[in-house]
């Protein structure tokens, strides 16, 4: 479906070409959904910059999500699965000390951008259990955004309609009801180095 993450912006990019109301701010979800974010904010001429937000994985299977958590320590899912109390609570730990660390390894001393009031299209390389961007997107909605545009390249069905419930707009240029693995559709689908998302950013920054 897509050779790579830039691919994939340039593509997603021509779907939000005209979308109304126009994304004052573009915010990558890293570390792969930076990248796309980048070459969207980068063809519209928006600001860019970042959400960071951790998914927290099973137990005995951290790949699988069962909730996520923002920057705030706020859990998104996690009822009525096989993770008790405590164990969201300590994961929910681990990953604001990550979550903390990526804020000032990626943005450094570049200000954060304003959120409130502001339409806000928020990016991420591809949308399987859908935990992470709905605690972004409810994040973004406790600091005052006044439209949020949830976009990425491919999601699972469940996880777009999910996302419909708490966006205002989402795009989804593959929507697929039996997506397992983000992989499957891309050529390339590399992990991100921390470097490669400081790359991204400063790349829009700079220019």
């Amino acid at each position: 479906m897509f050779t790579d993450r830039h691919d994939a912006g340039h593509r997603l990019s021509d779907a939000l070409r005209d979308r109304q109301p126009v994304s004052e701010l573009v915010l990558g979800i890293p570390r792969g959904g930076v990248i796309v974010a980048a070459e969207v904010a980068r063809s519209l001429g928006h600001e860019l910059d970042i959400e960071v937000v951790r998914k927290i994985g099973a137990p005995g299977d951290p790949e699988y999500a069962i909730a996520a958590v923002d920057a705030d320590g706020e859990i998104i899912g996690g009822e009525g699965l096989s993770a008790d109390a405590a164990y969201l609570r300590r994961a929910a730990a681990e990953a604001g000390e990550e979550i903390r660390r990526r804020l000032v390894a990626y943005r450094g001393d570049h200000p954060a951008p304003r959120v409130a009031g502001r339409s806000v299209l928020l990016v991420d390389d591809g949308v399987a259990t859908g935990f992470t961007l709905l605690a972004a997107v409810r994040s973004l909605r406790r600091r005052g955004a006044a439209h949020i545009t949830a976009a990425t390249p491919v999601a699972s069905t469940a996880a777009e309609r999910e996302l419909s419930r708490v966006a205002d707009d989402v795009v989804a240029l593959w929507v697929d009801p039996h997506l397992r693995a983000i992989s499957q559709y891309y050529t390339r689908f590399a992990q991100v180095s921390d470097e490669e998302v400081v790359d991204a950013l400063r790349s829009v920054w700079q220019a």
